[in-house]
């Protein structure tokens, strides 16, 4: 998926006015999913993702992966988003289900892999790919 794509998918899903919101909310989401997951993870999806956003997923300095449920990642994304605990949820939904949609199923797999279950719900799965 194209990087100009991606971002006209995250903003029809998460109902953003422009790209540039979509950008802004698509950095703030891969950052939080970073801080989440292990580094070769983080790699791993990086190589699957358009150039902009591998930038994004490499400029967030991490050492062992924060331990975090569903509703503080929805919380983070919120914060560092200025926005409202719905507005972290449906950003998170829209620019992870879109991550979903430009990795491999098997990338998809191992991601969620390092996740808790419920994380699955964000990336438009019920359980793995």
């Amino acid at each position: 998926m194209r990087y100009d794509e991606f971002l006209a998918r995250v903003r029809d899903l998460g109902e953003h006015e422009n790209q540039r919101e979509a950008e802004e909310v698509t950095t703030v989401v891969l950052a939080v999913l970073a801080t989440r997951l292990p580094a070769e993870a983080v790699e791993s999806l990086a190589a699957q993702l358009p150039d902009p956003l591998r930038r994004a997923l490499g400029q967030v300095e991490r050492s062992a992966p924060e331990t975090f449920g569903v509703e503080e990642f929805q919380s983070r994304v919120a914060t560092l988003a200025d926005g409202r605990a719905y507005e972290g949820e449906r950003d998170s939904r829209a620019v992870l289900s879109t991550v979903a949609s430009a990795v491999s199923g098997g990338e998809l797999n191992r991601l969620l892999s390092q996740l808790p279950p419920g994380y699955a719900v964000l990336f438009g799965k019920p359980e793995l790919a």
